[in-house]
């Protein structure tokens, strides 16, 4: 297995290309050590195990390739990292290609621009920035990748979280057309803003960097600086109780929908039924920005219906979680409710409209938890699955969302998702049967011990259709 790292497959977008589509990497002569990560987008968050972004780092849309030696052409996987638009990296510990390689892959990491560089609203300067680098890493594939023992007529995208959002908006744009061929998407936020929504954010943050909302005013702050305004922002949204939805979720960035890079939100339109798709998330997602601190406090009843008000959802949701979480307190109830409503019904109704317009399908959910020494629980919360498919389960960083060091049935459980993942990318079956319109197929639940059947329609799932029953 080889491993190269740190390629550039863009210009670094800075100076004059800042805010701007990526251009073309420049060339060199020679051989050009690929030895270590390039580095990581402007982001103010430091995960375990990624060196920080520091001011004068500018060379940072690069990828790094994960092969096997010898043979060919073998089918490609391009990993999208997630990290809410804003923060993350392809180098993170957990991301490394190497188990997906030895399982039959070439694997493709990509780092792309992240929060207001990436996908702030500039006048005059194309929006979705990041989206756009992808596309330049899928061209690069395209044009490259078969010298690694790749098949660029064989590419499939995965991601998880923003990196699954990025993924299906990728099935929307023209510019990434007959790039790839499938997608995996675990936990797809529900996060495809408007231009109206997006220009309020880039007129608080440009406030807050004392700068004006213009190209040249916003050019003129230093990545840095807006760093530190986007920060602001996000902080105030969410001690301000007038803030509505936004205090629950103060995710800044994302997708917009601008009608030229992004043409209309996935959820909106029919989507290409020769993609083939992968959907998975996790049965308690909110669980780890609960136990990160990030989650809002809900502590009484009133609460949290008053959350599911500014959260748009109607009074009988939270009333049915009650009912269905018997001996659970408003917050537990309130991290369940945040959690579906955020991504694992929108990850579902993804599944479900691709489904229904033809395309081969496949739904799972990650169910696995644990019991930790002295009474804890690790539950199957956000992000706890990528470890698990990327066979990086021994790597000390991935420590907390396993809450310990893994056991054999754990490594088990890595072992197939790694296979079912790999299959899927070499021939669009990960291996259980494939979600059909208006049935009631089973769905893999990946848990430990064994993988079992679990329903399409779960009570929490019956809630969400009654309430919402337009949409599916």
């Amino acid at each position: 297995m080889r491993a190269f790292l740190g390629i550039p497959y863009a210009a670094p977008p800075f100076g004059a290309g800042r805010f701007r589509e990526p251009r073309p990497a420049a060339v060199w002569s020679g051989v050009r050590e690929c030895r270590e990560f390039g580095p990581v987008a402007p982001q103010s968050v430091q995960l375990p195990g990624m060196r920080p972004w520091a001011p004068g780092d500018e060379d940072v849309l690069t990828l790094s390739v994960w092969a096997p030696e010898g043979g060919g052409p073998r089918p490609v996987l391009l990993w999208i990292h997630g990290g809410a638009y804003a923060f993350g990296s392809s180098s993170q510990p957990d991301h490394d290609g190497t188990v997906l390689a030895r399982a039959g892959l070439v694997v493709v990491g990509c780092n792309y621009r992240l929060g207001f560089e990436g996908f702030g609203q500039v006048p005059g300067r194309p929006a979705n920035r990041g989206l756009l680098d992808q596309v330049a890493a899928l061209r690069w594939i395209r044009e490259n990748i078969e010298a690694f023992g790749g098949d660029p007529g064989n590419v499939t995208v995965a991601g998880q979280s923003a990196g699954a959002g990025s993924a299906v908006c990728l099935t929307a744009m023209e510019e990434a057309r007959g790039l790839f061929h499938r997608v995996i998407a675990h936990s797809v936020p529900d996060d495809c803003g408007s231009p109206a929504a997006a220009a309020g954010i880039t007129g608080r943050v440009a406030a807050a960097a004392g700068v004006e909302p213009t190209a040249e005013g916003l050019c003129s702050a230093a990545p840095e600086a807006l760093l530190r305004a986007s920060d602001v922002v996000a902080r105030d949204w969410g001690a301000d109780p007038a803030s509505g939805a936004l205090r629950h979720n103060t995710v800044l960035y994302g997708p917009v929908v601008d009608g030229a890079v992004l043409p209309g939100a996935p959820l909106s339109r029919p989507w290409d039924p020769g993609l083939d798709l992968l959907v998975c998330h996790t049965t308690e997602e909110w669980w780890l920005m609960r136990e990160t601190g990030q989650a809002l406090r809900v502590e009484t009843v009133e609460e949290l219906d008053r959350a599911a008000e500014e959260l748009g959802l109607p009074a009988e949701l939270p009333a049915g979680y009650r009912r269905l979480m018997p001996g659970a307190d408003p917050g537990e109830v309130y991290t369940a409710l945040l959690g579906d409503a955020v991504f694992a019904e929108h990850s579902r109704r993804v599944a479900e409209h691709h489904a229904a317009g033809g395309g081969r399908t496949y739904l799972a959910c990650f169910d696995r938890r644990r019991v930790t020494p002295g009474g804890g629980r690790t539950r199957a919360w956000h992000c706890a699955d990528v470890p698990f498919a990327f066979g990086t389960l021994d790597r000390p960083e991935t420590a907390f969302l396993l809450g310990g060091p893994p056991d054999e049935a754990d490594r088990a459980l890595s072992h197939r998702m790694v296979r079912a993942w790999a299959g899927f990318a070499a021939t669009g079956d990960p291996g259980w049967p494939r979600l059909a319109p208006d049935t009631a197929a089973p769905v893999r639940a990946w848990a430990v011990p064994e993988d079992g059947a679990a329903p399409a329609g779960t009570p929490f799932r019956a809630l969400w259709r009654d309430a919402f029953p337009a949409t599916g």
